[in-house]
């Protein structure tokens, strides 16, 4: 069978063709660095993160890009209040989102492009979109047009009338239309920013992606993804400004994510169910959360609670419990030929259902499903009289095959307790003073692997859960 998925430019499903056999570019709208991600950012990290590993379940060979937005007016506005420079609270808050999405499994990117390391590129694709007549200079600032570009509002799926009517011209804004959208802001007094031929400034949000792409991954890509808040205005004018540029398509298919609510309700800071995806993994193994945010469809919102969170935990749980029943079975199994042709058939069976329901639109929630009654066989099969390590080791192989396309380890994290690490701390502060630095990073780098991580301060070492 082929993969299908839901395509937000035509509103349908579509059989997935990429540009390239065998190969298949996408890219992932990344995080504003400015703070710590919330758990709205977590859920497009890991849904897209598993689109990609089932990809390459699948024979492909995908150049998987995500951006990270290094400047901007928030993270200048942050670097102001807390007395840093823009690049060192960019760079802060980037190792933060890597080990936040790798404790929740998150493979590296092909490539991680920056906005200050693409500023040429920017620039001259700007400069491309004012020769061409798309865009214009105004007292420093640049504007795109998007009355010039035939088709703008198509993902959106809204006319350029309705898309005016909710339009404004903001205090300081120098553009001929409502609609104009800046490419290039104009450096306010000690601001961050580079010479360009209009003046000196920086960036605006949306020409970053559309240079990115096009440096990194070509003209037109494959696979445009980020969360469903991003349709518009962000990919609407991305496509509006690249395919100006090039003539050419600029994504052959647009996936989104659906929203994530607390308990029921929107999450946003003004209701105080804000929750960051670091605190989160602080109180729970973050496979958990993983898993839990594969539960639902990634188009659907996904509803968040303590007792949702518990429940993924529990049916986590019962799927390794099962892995590891069939590896205490091992050791009592034979080799036997008897019934095997059954088992493996069903196991067979099983697995072409996975692959069934992944391939429909990438639905975890039914592949988990599956995962299930994989997990439910295995069980029936664990309590036989005889059993075989042929049998066995095709359960094995077929349910940590399913995990590790969820992005999900058999293996839990030991959990230590407080007082384990607080004797671990201390050791390793007498191994320092006798100047045996070799135990000292050894317990260190064991705590690191449990996910605890040692800071050295002049007060003491404290420890965190990483």
């Amino acid at each position: 069978m082929s993969i299908t998925l839901y395509n937000t430019l035509t509103r349908k499903k579509e059989t997935f063709v990429p540009l390239q056999e065998g190969k298949v570019s996408m890219y992932v709208c990344g995080p504003t660095v400015y703070n710590y991600i919330h758990i709205g950012n977590a859920r497009p990290a890991i849904v897209f993160d598993t689109v990609r590993r089932y990809l390459e379940y699948r024979g492909y060979e995908v150049d998987y890009v995500l951006n990270f937005t290094d400047v901007d007016d928030k993270i200048i506005k942050t670097a102001k209040e807390v007395g840093e420079d823009v690049p060192e609270l960019a760079d802060r808050f980037i190792d933060a989102y890597l080990e936040d999405v790798g404790a929740l499994g998150v493979k590296k990117a092909t490539l991680n492009p920056r906005v200050t390391e693409t500023m040429d590129d920017i620039i001259n694709f700007i400069g491309a979109l004012i020769d061409k007549g798309y865009a214009y200079a105004v007292d420093g600032d640049v504007y795109f047009k998007p009355r010039a570009f035939d088709g703008y509002g198509k993902l959106s799926h809204q006319s350029i009338d309705e898309l005016r009517s909710g339009a404004r011209i903001q205090i300081g804004e120098k553009k001929t239309d409502p609609l104009d959208f800046a490419l290039w802001k104009k450096a306010k007094p000690d601001e961050i920013a580079w010479e360009a031929p209009w003046g000196k400034g920086r960036p605006g949000w949306h020409i970053e992606c559309s240079a990115m792409v096009k440096k990194y991954l070509g003209d037109t890509i494959d696979i445009h993804a980020g969360g469903q808040d991003l349709t518009f205005p962000h990919h609407e004018n991305e496509i509006a400004q690249s395919e100006a540029m090039t003539g050419k398509s600029f994504a052959r298919y647009w996936m989104h994510n659906g929203y994530i609510n607390i308990d029921n309700e929107k999450m946003s800071k003004s209701l105080g169910n804000f929750v960051l995806t670091r605190e989160l993994i602080e109180q729970h193994d973050p496979q958990v959360i993983r898993f839990f945010m594969l539960s639902v469809h990634y188009r659907n919102p996904i509803n968040f609670s303590e007792e949702l969170l518990k429940g993924a935990e529990n049916s986590l749980d019962r799927i390794r419990t099962a892995y590891h029943n069939l590896e205490y079975r091992k050791q009592a199994s034979l080799n036997l030929e008897k019934d095997n042709e059954q088992w493996l058939e069903k196991i067979n069976e099983l697995k072409e259902r996975f692959e069934t329901e992944m391939d429909d639109d990438f639905n975890t929630a039914n592949a988990i499903s599956v995962l299930f009654d994989l997990t439910k066989e295995a069980n029936i099969y664990v309590e036989l009289d005889q059993t075989s390590t042929t049998v066995i080791d095709a359960f094995q192989t077929t349910i940590a095959k399913f995990l590790r396309v969820l992005g999900v380890e058999i293996n839990q994290t030991e959990e230590l307790l407080d007082d384990e690490i607080e004797a671990l701390i201390q050791e390793r502060v007498e191994a320092r003073k006798n100047r045996d630095f070799k135990r000292a990073d050894e317990i260190r780098d064991d705590l690191k692997e449990k996910q605890i991580i040692l800071e050295d301060t002049p007060q003491g070492t404290r420890w965190k859960r990483g």
